[in-house]
Order: structure tokens, then sequence, then C-alpha cells
């Protein structure tokens, strides 16, 4: 799939020099100059039948105008009768009324009224007949005849009102049974049905054009060229308008057109909001702020905001409509969204204010933020023996998945550049409360661990897996963070692997075995048909040989650093963090070897040179040995097929 050309007439005459955003605010100040603007209230109500009600906000209070039940009504089967009548009986003496033969189900209305000695058949649900004052059970009753004559003996006392619902105990006409703000569940539904009303007054969700902006961005579905990236924003902030009960409305993929996108801006201000995805920083080719600078009333109110991430914000306002730039970087996006875009819908939608719970936690590494920018740090929470850890999730604001892993954010000021490891920091969870995961895991990433996790969620295990290497994996069990270290660290004197490094309160729960090798693309001269040693000999004569590295504290890197000892070759200093990131910057020719597993080489379809079989296991705090869901990941280590699905990965157990 080819981009569209260009029109040269519509484009910027850029030399492709990036300019520098000339104001930045504050994010309090930018949320101010935005919201100024807007009057952040409902956009009106509408009626809704009862079955498209469900999640919606209710727009006005709902006053019953009937009462509920409404009438006296029967809760049991059995005998309308009047209390007194009842008083004293016992299995040993029970007392007697004569049946008046009426039977009163639901829907039908008395026809004779109960007096002193009298009962009437009644089912549950069924009108109460005038002169009764309770009911009781068929089972504390016997129909008996004798003498042509038919009694009920009664062997258990009643009071009054006993096993009856009074008309309007329920719900009272005129009594407000919802009110408007409510949210609208299956519960509220039910009670809107109860009172008669065949459908729903809610707010009008408020209508969100998406544009997603570049010459790079392919609709999810289509080929994807060299170079081109699948549009994940839309679909991430199309759903996130729908959580906050607004519609999406996705108007497709723009190129880098500025006349394209001028003329799509306008048909996009139909809508109530108005979002476009890239295009927001200085770069030569980035068109949007260049589009939205020509909107008028206010038009621009801030771009560029001291956030970490997000700087590149654009806020906008166009006749009292907001206009946003989000940054083209998905955790950028999401976030800027949240921050400014989020309570205008909410606003908008009738929703209330979001009110996000605090935690404390304690980070166990290091973290440097950057002088003079507000940074919003991504974290995941775990348990410890001590307290909440946080973990960064330090995937970059590139990343997609980010959010999804985090619990949660700390902000670090903007005068702040270190947090030492062991400071406690507060944590603004993302969703309303912390769900507790039932399996921490910490350590390395492996397929293997993918497979053994999925199999884990699918039987009911609720885990929380963070990869921060072997060594951070190790740490984590010491200090009691996890329930499991998923590791491959060799004792650089004895060559032995993760063995060595048990302490007395570590258990080992051995995994499997997995092939470490050179990794290169198929028919490279330096790499093809020769060893280890000579490949790496090889690769090291030629200055334009560039590698690939691990992480520091990774199981692959200490094998690394082994096989170079004190050479540094071109990309040392690159440092992936999996085994796939290698394979992926090596066939797509960033680099020409590097070290991986041969699972991950056969995937990307690389060559492959064996340098050493790894152990990989699993480390468990000996404490944590018998927890439940500890016990359900030893029994798959067993487990007859998901031994078979490994060995058919390429592992060895």
């Amino acid at each position: 799939m080819s981009a569209p050309p260009r029109d040269a007439s519509t484009q910027p005459k850029d030399d492709g020099r990036q300019t520098q955003f000339l104001t930045v605010v504050t994010r309090d100040e930018a949320a101010e100059r935005f919201q100024r603007h807007l009057r952040l209230e409902p956009l009106g109500i509408e009626a809704v039948p009862l079955g498209a009600a469900l999640d919606r906000v209710l727009g006005e209070d709902v006053i019953a105008d009937v009462d509920v039940p409404g009438f006296d009504r029967s809760n049991v089967d059995g005998f309308a009768v009047q209390a007194a009548d009842t008083f004293g009986a016992t299995e040993e003496a029970p007392r007697s009324v004569a049946p008046n033969g009426e039977v009163l189900t639901p829907g039908v209305v008395p026809a004779a009224q109960i007096d002193p000695g009298c009962a009437a058949t009644i089912a549950t649900g069924a009108m109460l007949p005038r002169g009764a004052d309770a009911v009781i059970m068929v089972e504390h009753t016997e129909l008996v005849e004798a003498d042509g004559r038919r009694s009920v003996e009664i062997t258990r006392a009643v009071s009054p009102g006993e096993n009856v619902s009074y008309a309007g105990t329920d719900i009272a006409r005129g009594e407000t049974v919802l009110r408007a703000g409510q949210r609208l569940t299956s519960r509220e539904i039910g009670v809107l049905a109860a009172v008669g009303a065949a459908e729903a007054k809610v707010y009008r969700r408020p209508k969100v054009a998406i544009l997603s902006t570049g010459d790079e961005i392919v609709p999810p579905g289509s080929p994807l060229p060299p170079g081109a990236i699948y549009d994940s924003n839309a679909a991430i902030i199309g759903a996130a308008v729908a959580e906050l009960g607004g519609e999406a409305v996705q108007l497709g993929v723009v190129p880098d057109n500025e006349q394209v996108l001028a003329d799509a801006l306008v048909q996009a201000l139909r809508y109530d909001v108005v979002l476009l995805s890239g295009g927001t920083s200085k770069g030569a080719g980035d068109l949007s702020y260049r589009v939205a600078s020509r909107l008028g009333e206010p038009g621009i109110v801030a771009h560029g905001v001291a956030l970490k991430p997000g700087k590149p914000i654009c806020l906008a306002v166009s006749r009292g409509k907001p206009v946003v730039i989000l940054p083209g970087f998905p955790t950028s996006a999401i976030f800027t969204f949240h921050e400014f875009v989020a309570p205008v819908i909410r606003a908008y939608a009738g929703v209330p204010p979001e009110r996000r719970q605090t935690v404390t936690a304690t980070l166990p590494m290091r973290v440097n933020s950057e002088r003079g920018r507000t940074e919003y740090l991504l974290v995941g929470l775990v348990q410890g023996d001590d307290g909440l850890s946080a973990y960064p999730m330090g995937k970059g604001s590139g990343s997609v998945t980010t959010f999804s892993g985090a619990d949660g954010f700390i902000t670090i000021d903007q005068h702040t550049e270190i947090l030492d490891a062991g400071t406690a920091v507060p944590v603004q969870l993302l969703a309303q409360r912390l769900e507790p995961a039932d399996l921490v895991i910490i350590g390395s990433h492996c397929v293997g661990l993918d497979a053994l996790v999925g199999r884990l969620i699918r039987d009911g295990v609720r885990p929380k897996v963070m990869y921060v290497g072997s060594t951070g994996g190790l740490k984590a069990a010491l200090r009691g963070e996890c329930d499991i270290a998923s590791v491959h660290l060799m004792d650089p004197e004895t060559g032995e692997y993760n063995r060595p490094l048990l302490t007395e309160a570590l258990a080992l729960l051995p995994g499997y075995r997995r092939m470490q090798g050179i990794v290169h693309r198929e028919g490279d001269a330096r790499f093809a048909d020769r060893d280890a040693e000579a490949a790496i000999a090889a690769a090291l004569q030629d200055p334009g040989c560039a590698m690939v590295n691990r992480n520091a504290g990774s199981g692959t890197r200490i094998l690394v650093d082994r096989l170079l000892s004190a050479h540094r070759p071109p990309g040392y200093g690159v440092q992936t963090k999996s085994h796939n990131a290698v394979a992926a910057a090596v066939r797509q020719g960033h680099a020409d070897w590097g070290v991986a597993i041969d699972t991950v080489a056969r995937q990307y379809g690389l060559g492959f040179i064996p340098l050493q079989e790894e152990h990989y296991d699993f480390i468990v705090p000996r404490a944590r040995l018998e927890r439940p869901a500890v016990r359900a990941f030893r029994a798959l280590l067993e487990d007859a097929a998901m031994r078979e699905r490994l060995e058919g990965m390429g592992f060895r157990l």
C-alpha cells in the first residue's frame, strides 16, 4: 500500500529544519486556557428505549407516578387470613378456619372479603383480599375434610402483616427513584420498568471525531509497507471515548497533505469534539498544528506543555468547540487524552468528574527525570513483604502496551532529577481500585513463559507479569516482591545457571532449556557456515559489522560479555530488552548480528549459530511456595499437554 502523492503546491516550504515551541506552559495553565473557552455541561437530553439505555447517563430525575407494588400482595403460597385467627396455633393444638372457596392468583381481583374464621387460597404475588391482614404459608397448614365440611388447620401463628407486601412499600407515588447523573446499569433499568417507563431520558452522547494523520499510518487489516505503522491510536482513543460516555466517529487516516487535512478538519468540525492524532510537533512534516493555527475564535490556546510524556500536545477551540491534536506516540496520546480531553467529554456526557484513588508505594530502583518538565511515570504495583512496590513501566512514549500493563502513575515534580531506590511515592491509580493479582512474576521474558501464563489465565488465575531482566527478577524475589522470578543467570565462575544464586529463603523450580546463539540474516558470508568462534572473529574484523546488544542485568548480556571479552564492536551500546527485539533489529537490517534463542530466530527467519544451552528456571521465595497460584504454576510445569507444547516450541525439558 503506497502513500498518496503529495501536492507540492500545498506543502510547506520547509527545508527540513525543526523549530522550537515558542511558549511551553504548565499542565494547569494549559487546562485553564482550554476550559476557559468551553461550556462544560451536558449537550442535551434525548429519550431512548429501555433496551438501549444500558450504560447511558440519566438526564433528569425519575419520579414515580405509581405505587410499587400497586396493591397489597402475598409474598408466599398459602392462605389469606386474619392473623387473630391463628394466635395460639401449634402442631399439637392447631387452629381451624373455613376456606371461602376462592382461589387467588396473580392478576385476579378478589371477589369476597375475608371475615373472621375464614380463609382464601392465595398464590405468591396475588392481590390480598379485603379483611385479610396476613398470609399463612401452605407448609404450616393442612386441608381437612370431615362430615362433608372442609377446613384449614393452621399449625403456626402469624402476626399482622406477615408474608404481605403492602401497596407502596417498595416505591411510593411521588417518590424520586432515580436522579440525573446516574449511570444506568441493569438495576436502574429494572427500576424504570417497575414504574412503567418504556424509555429513559438520558444525556446525549457527545460525538467525537477522530482523525489520524501521517503518510506512515496504515489502517489495521491492511498490508504493512516498510516504514509504516498500524493506526493503534484511533482504536485506543475511540474505545476511551466510549468508556467516558461519548460516541467515537472514526474519520480515518489523512495523508501529510495540508489542503487535504484542512478539508478533513472542516468536515470534523460538524461534531462536538475533534481529535487529531499526530502532526503536533515542530517537525518539518507535522502539519496538524499548521492547519489548527488557522482556526478562529480563539484558535490555538496552548501548544507545548511542560509534561513528560505529552509535551507536544496542541489545545485549540473553534467557536466553542474543542479541537485537540494529540501526540503521535501512543503513551503520550493516551496520557494527554486523559489529562485534557477526558474531563471535557465527561462534562458533555453528564458523567461526574473522575475521582482517582491514591496509594503509597516504594520505588525498587532509582529513577532519573528531566528537570523543567513535570513527569508522569506509569508504574506497575506489586505487594511485597513490606508493602507495595512501584515498578516503572519503562517502554517509552512509543509503547502501545505500557498503559495496559500499568496500575497507576507517579508525578515527578519539574524540579526533581532523581528519585532514589527506596523512595516512598504516592501512586494515582488508573482504575477505581487496585485489583491484586493472584500471581506476580518478575524477571526475564520468554515466549515459553508467555505460553505458561496464557494457560494460567484460561484456568482462572489472574497473573501480573513484569519483564525487568533476570537480575531484576532475582532482586524482587529476595525482597519478597514477587511469587516467581523468571531467570537465566549464569554464574561467571562455574558456568552453572541459577542454582548458585539461591539463598536459604529461595527455592528453584526447574523450567526448561533453550539454546542461545548468534542470529544473523541468511546468506551473510561473515556468519554463514561458520562456528561461533569464527563468526565472532569475522564480525570483529569488519568495522562495518554492527551488533545489537541486550540490556545490562539480563542473562543474555552476561553471555554476550563473555563472548566478546574486552571487545566493543559497533552497536554494543544499543541495548534491547528482549530476544524478539534483537531478532527484529537483525531482520530489518539495523544490525547484522546479535544473541537470541533459537525459537525466536526461527520465528524471524534468521540464521542461527549455537552458542550455549541455558537454563530458564523459576525462583520462588520459600514463604510463597504453597500459595494456591504458585501451586497451580508448579502443577502446570508438570502438565503433560503443557510440556508437549513447550517442546513443540523448541524448548528442551
